[in-house]
Order: structure tokens, then sequence, then C-alpha cells
């Protein structure tokens, strides 16, 4: 099923996207306390610091992600979304593989991300960790949170 998945930049004006970005956000508010939610919203994330991929399955929006430029040679995941229908297949794998081939093409040394610590997070920090990433201490203006997990790839260019 991946293999037919199209993953293209997003302007974020698509009713569909629009739609799984609010869940998103409002799923994440509903797991995390204020204080440790570090999901972005719509308006933050049509900043020009950030691009938006949407995945498709033909018609149907199966995903997104986002990359945030934190400086020149570091980005961060945000806003990492499975739609629902979709998740088992291998779209957050895939999603995942075309960021971190962004950001290599980008120029940037290290993708780094956050993520909650509660076990709803769990399976998210299975797919980061199967893909080389590895736990670090919080990054940019993140601060320690028992309920936060910090992780992080360097990227050697290819």
């Amino acid at each position: 099923m991946v293999e037919q998945l199209r993953v293209d930049v997003d302007d974020l004006t698509g009713a569909r996207i629009i739609a799984l970005l609010t869940q998103h956000h409002a799923d994440m508010a509903a797991t995390s306390p204020a204080e440790s939610m570090h999901a972005l919203d719509l308006a933050a994330l049509r900043d020009p610091a950030v691009t938006v991929w949407s995945a498709w399955l033909g018609a149907d929006l199966a995903g997104c992600a986002a990359v945030k430029e934190l400086d020149a040679g570091h980005a961060e995941i945000k806003s990492m979304r499975t739609a629902d229908g979709f998740t088992g297949r291998g779209v957050a794998a895939a999603l995942l593989g075309h960021l971190v081939t962004a950001a290599r093409d980008r120029g940037y040394r290290r993708l780094s991300l956050e993520t909650g610590a509660e076990d709803y997070f769990a399976p998210a920090r299975r797919l980061y960790l199967r893909h080389g990433f590895t736990e670090c201490p919080p990054f940019g203006a993140y601060v320690p949170d028992p309920l936060s997990r910090f992780f992080t790839l360097a990227l050697d260019p290819e």
C-alpha cells in the first residue's frame, strides 16, 4: 500500500488537511496538559519556517507531517499524524522517511522532535527509535518535562 503513497508540500488551504490538523491539535490538547502540549495550531503551521507535507493514497488523505527549521543546521519534526483508517499501513514510516530525506536535502545536520511520555504516544516513540532516532535532552526552547520525551537523529549527507 505504501508504494502508492504520494507526499506533497501542502499549502494548508484544503478542507481535508485543515480537518486532519484540527483533529490532531484537539487530540493532543485532550491528551496532554496545556503546559506539556507542543503541537502547532494551523496559524503556527503557516509560519514560513515550517513546511507541511500531506500524504495521499489515491484521492484519500492518509496523513501529514511538518518540519520546522530551528537554525541552518537543525530542524524539528512537528504534527506527525496518520489519518483515521490508515494506521498500521506504513503511512507514518513512509512520511518519516520523507522528512529525513527532505531534511538531508536541505542541509540540516540534525533532525529532532518532542513527543509525549504517556502510553498514548508509545507507538510514535517506537517508530522514531526504529528509524534511528535516539533520546536526547530538551533542545531549542524546550525545558525538562516529565510528560515530554525528546529524540534526535544526526543526519549524514548522502
